[in-house]
């Protein structure tokens, strides 16, 4: 392993269900193959950066549930560093409701549970360990003052960091402009408007920074769930471990286009 990688975010537990299409307002469909799996951008970006070959830590809280005990051993089970990753005794270990059409879109409702419990002083405890980062990697599933502090402790030791504003709120662009890299969909450039320098995911189209760029291989798309946080875990952990920026986008679209062959975020 070389790089090291810490990541602020969520832990969640999916509850996918396939459904032929996605549903208008109001309209009730029937759905089939309900399944309870491991997600959370924090932790799925995480286990990205960790597959990519990259030493991963990180920070986050999990209910003091069987779900929030079984997802930390999880992660330690797959290489990913949890001692920062804290019993809310109080509140349940997230979730995320996922419905999962035949042509592989999908539409997420998120319950943060122990998630919204994650404070700036959580993170500032942490202030060793982000120090001693190559690369920081934040989301939006958990409360925007965390963020801030981790961002701003990146700032102040040198750490590089990457925030990808999803789901965008209403102090993304704020956070935004604290971060190195910046990574969004194209939906999600159109909200924030001007973003210095962004990585910007197209799906089937692949992405670009700056002057770089990358399309993927051909693939059978089978679910696109995990498919960004896999692009953002792969790109952290490639700058971390030294890749140029055409290098890193290179990798993690081709990572992020592989994920799309499998079910689920995790699985991918």
């Amino acid at each position: 392993m070389s790089g090291h990688v810490v990541v602020v975010g969520s832990v969640n537990i999916d509850v996918v269900v396939r459904v032929s299409r996605q549903p208008e307002p109001g309209e009730t469909l029937v759905g089939s193959g309900l399944q309870r799996t491991y997600g959370g951008k924090g932790a799925n970006q995480a286990l990205a950066a960790a597959r990519s070959g990259a030493r991963v830590s990180m920070v986050g809280r999990v209910g003091a549930d069987d779900d929030g005990r079984d997802y930390r051993r999880r992660l330690a089970d797959r290489g990913v560093e949890v001692d920062a990753v804290l019993e809310t005794p109080d509140v349940p270990t997230g979730q995320a409701h996922i419905r999962v059409s035949d042509d592989g879109e999908n539409t997420i409702v998120v319950i943060a549970g122990a998630n919204g419990r994650v404070t700036a002083e959580d993170v500032r405890a942490r202030a060793e360990l982000i120090a001693s980062a190559d690369v920081l990697l934040l989301q939006l599933e958990v409360p925007a003052d965390a963020v801030r502090a981790a961002l701003e402790l990146a700032r102040e030791h040198h750490v590089t960091s990457i925030l990808n504003p999803s789901p965008v709120t209403d102090r993304a662009a704020e956070l935004a402009e604290l971060a190195d890299v910046v990574i969004v969909n194209e939906g999600e450039h159109e909200q924030l408007g001007d973003l210095t320098d962004p990585v910007i995911t197209r799906g089937a189209d692949g992405a670009g920074w700056g002057n770089a760029s990358a399309r993927p291989p051909k693939t059978d798309v089978v679910d696109t769930t995990g498919a960004g946080d896999t692009f953002a875990g792969s790109l952290a952990g490639a700058l971390a471990q030294g890749l140029d920026r055409a290098e890193a986008l290179e990798r993690a679209v081709r990572d992020s286009a592989e994920a799309t062959t499998w079910p689920g975020a995790q699985p991918a």
